[in-house]
């Protein structure tokens, strides 16, 4: 497997393999605005035999201090528990911390994102309309500047609040 940045041509096979890995359109629509709203900051693919088999992204988020979201992760489903997710999600917060990001904030399972070290009490201080008991939150470059501030996702997850509204 290779992990790499994904790049414009990747787009066809990224949206197949987020809608695939979701079961439905609403996170490829949602990584689709992210891209051509210029909202990515860290977009890679996970290739096997040629073939794109797994997406993360990470996006710009309105923070008192610079962050990023986490959303989504996604691998083929025949590639599924086979580590191309977690390999994906570190390598993302890897080149999110050699970047200078502050923190990296996910919506999703605490069994699945605490072994990455993100944090449900980190984020207990934020607002925003995530917030709850899946809300995390990464410090990657030692404490967070603060502790409690305004969260804001990029404008594309609108789009998904209203496919699962």
């Amino acid at each position: 497997m290779i992990l790499r940045a994904g790049r414009p041509s990747d787009a066809e096979s990224v949206l197949a393999v987020v809608e695939a890995a979701f079961g439905a359109r609403a996170e490829a629509e949602l990584v689709a605005g992210l891209i051509t709203a210029g909202d990515d900051e860290i977009s890679l693919v996970a290739q096997s035999e040629g073939r794109v088999v797994g997406h993360v992204l990470l996006s710009r988020m309105r923070a008192p201090f610079r962050s990023l979201a986490l959303a989504p992760v996604s691998v083929a489903p025949a590639h599924q528990g086979r580590g191309v997710g977690s390999a994906l999600v570190r390598e993302a917060i890897d080149r999110a911390r050699k970047a200078g990001w502050l923190a990296i904030f996910v919506l999703g399972a605490p069994a699945y994102y605490t072994r990455f070290g993100f944090d449900l009490a980190l984020a207990g201080g934020f607002t925003s309309p995530y917030a709850g008991p899946h809300f995390m939150a990464l410090a990657l470059q030692g404490p967070l500047p603060q502790l409690i501030g305004d969260l804001r996702h990029a404008p594309a997850f609108a789009t998904l609040d209203e496919a699962h509204g």
